[in-house]
């Protein structure tokens, strides 16, 4: 845990930033349960970015949860993530005001809900390489130790390359003991393992399971049971014990993928996939065979030639931490 304390010795020692001086805002890009992002230009810079603005009321609300805990904030997990299907965080730090900002690349793209809701062309024809660039980013992420808690369609960006990107780490927790017990039920509701729903112990299983609703939703353009309306915790524990329904029942796709997102779908944490890297050999496998042009070129292999083009110009990337 000192790598976690560290956090909490350097957070007071941050000077504030004045956003209004600090930038210009464009335009906003979206609001969430807890934040606000604007496209703005940072003037120290010249730079267009993404913004993101913690609500100060919620955000404290929130971490109060963690009071006996010690947890880092958003933005002192987003600086530490480096891959390709994650958003690269510049920056993060606190206004003058108190709340918590992070300063983003700014991603040209559409969100996945959008794309599951359309079904559209771009869905059509990338739908797997989507499902393995957001899957690859999970994995890297638990590899790091932690878990998202809050896998879902709107947490996700597609660019105008096709390339994908997890966007959001507010509900992030260190992949801890502390951070394992039961109680803390958080995420979104449709997308809940059944485990965190009855506060149970949980672990990196529970993304398991939101990845896998996320997928079944990328074919079926619906949930594997009634969606939630309003998604009140009351209506959840309704269908705690609902098996979701065969993704084979409602559309035709290949069946080892069906075989592996039903597998993640698995009510007992103790029949899911044990890790999103053995889910994701299964689907790596089906890409691979799926698409012949690819041979042994996955996602994976691309990832990795666009890091290193990143990090030849990592110069560019160099701002100070607030």
């Amino acid at each position: 845990m000192k790598f976690l304390r560290s956090f909490f010795r350097r957070r007071d020692l941050r000077p504030k930033t004045d956003l209004s001086q600090r930038f210009d805002l464009i335009s906003r890009l979206g609001t969430g349960s807890m934040s606000k992002v604007w496209r703005a230009v940072d003037k120290n810079v010249g730079r267009v970015v993404a913004l993101k603005v913690l609500d100060l009321e919620k955000t404290l609300r929130y971490e109060s949860r963690f009071a006996d805990r010690v947890k880092p904030t958003e933005g002192e997990v987003a600086c530490q993530l480096n891959h390709p299907h994650i958003v690269h965080t510049i920056e993060h730090g606190r206004t003058t005001r108190g709340e918590q900002y992070l300063v983003m690349e700014l991603i040209e793209g559409i969100g996945l809900a959008y794309l599951v809701d359309s079904q559209n062309e771009v869905m059509q024809a990338h739908r797997l390489r989507i499902m393995l660039e957001l899957g690859e980013a999970l994995e890297y992420l638990h590899k790091q130790n932690w878990i998202h808690r809050d896998i879902c369609p709107r947490n996700v960006l597609v660019n105008k390359d096709h390339s994908t990107r997890l966007i959001d780490f507010g509900l992030v927790v260190p992949n801890t003991a502390a951070f394992q017990e039961p109680g803390n039920r958080t995420g979104t509701a449709n997308y809940m393992a059944p485990e965190l729903i009855k506060r149970q112990r949980t672990d990196q299983r529970i993304d398991v399971f939101s990845f896998a609703v996320t997928c079944y939703e990328m074919y079926c353009r619906a949930l594997p049971w009634p969606s939630v309306t309003g998604a009140s915790m009351e209506m959840v524990l309704k269908r705690i014990n609902q098996k979701p329904q065969e993704i084979q029942e409602i559309v035709q796709l290949d069946g080892q993928i069906g075989l592996t997102i039903m597998k993640g779908l698995d009510l007992d944490p103790r029949e899911r996939w044990e890790s999103m890297t053995e889910m994701l050999s299964q689907l790596r496998e089906a890409y691979q065979r799926l698409t012949p042009a690819v041979k042994k070129q996955t996602p994976a292999a691309e990832d990795k030639k666009r890091a290193k083009r990143r990090d030849d110009h990592s110069d560019k990337w160099q701002f100070r931490t607030q």
